[in-house]
């Protein structure tokens, strides 16, 4: 039986460095077949499991990304209106039959339905729950409990495959029990040094040790600051190729440069604004 270090090892062979923690939670979400619900900031890297792990498995990935109004339509299957009238129009007679109109060729698979009918096991990445509406998460119920969906017109579909199932959740607002029961849990927190620094070593071979460690150092002090975006993971790793493409060997041997190389790590003009030149040099000076 697969235990969480070979998680830790396979998600590792793809680039993402997981604490123990979060592996053994991965591992018992597949051992127990239950999803898995990451919660955390944003750019803590809670997409890229998923990432990982289909890379690792060698499965497909399918995503639904949540938003502000998602339905079923969007998210689980619709029927193809265009394809339907055109069948209609084609008849002639008005004699259509409707089960033939509600059938196979013309259903809209969407991600929920496309996940529970691969012939192989997908990754099914539900990103950012917290962004859907409360009855959206509904929907979800039946899906993640008996991995099932009921489509009146054809019955109900079990799944093919059951689907390694991950959520991810920023903390936009609160999720519900009923969907919190349904799941394992796992909080991902911004890596600590020695973690961040084997993601850069992993993902970004070029980068000298000396380089590197002082990215992680500035980047790690940077987010103690007063911002309305803490750089995440992602956002290092393009400061690092940044700073690696400009040729730039320390981080305090060219404040213009390590200026511009900031568009990397900051993302809104307030942040861009607090963090000065002079800001920078300061912490650019306790990560050399």
């Amino acid at each position: 039986m697969t235990q969480w270090t070979d998680i830790q090892a396979d998600l590792a062979s793809q680039g993402y460095v997981a604490p123990p923690d979060l592996a053994m939670a991965l591992h018992l979400s597949l051992v127990l077949g239950r999803p898995l619900l990451l919660e955390g900031a944003a750019g803590v890297g809670k997409t890229e499991v998923a990432r990982a792990l289909a890379m690792a498995k060698g499965c497909d990935l399918i995503r639904l990304q949540c938003y502000e109004g998602l339905d079923a339509a969007q998210a689980i299957y619709e029927w193809n209106y265009q394809r339907q009238l055109l069948a209609i129009r084609a008849a002639g007679d008005g004699h259509t039959d409707e089960a033939q109109l509600f059938s196979e060729p013309y259903l809209l698979e969407r991600p929920l339905l496309r996940a529970i009918r691969q012939p192989v096991a997908p990754v099914l990445l539900i990103d950012e729950i917290d962004r859907a509406d409360e009855e959206f998460e509904a929907y979800l119920l039946e899906i993640l409990s008996d991995f099932q969906i009921t489509i009146p017109e054809m019955g109900t579909i079990t799944a093919v495959t059951r689907p390694m199932v991950i959520l991810t959740a920023n903390g936009t607002r609160d999720l519900s029990d009923a969907l919190r029961r349904r799941c394992l849990y796992a909080h991902v927190d911004y890596p600590d040094r020695a973690t961040e620094l084997a993601i850069l070593q992993a993902r970004c071979p070029g980068v000298s040790a000396a380089l590197g460690g002082q990215i992680v150092a500035f980047v790690q002090s940077l987010r103690h600051e007063d911002l309305e975006k803490k750089p995440g993971v992602a956002e290092m790793l393009d400061f690092a190729a940044a700073l690696a493409g400009l040729g730039i060997a320390d981080l305090s041997s060219d404040p213009v440069v390590l200026q511009a190389a900031l568009a990397t790590l900051l993302k809104t003009q307030s942040d861009r604004a607090s963090i000065t030149t002079e800001v920078a040099q300061r912490l650019a000076g306790k990560a050399a």
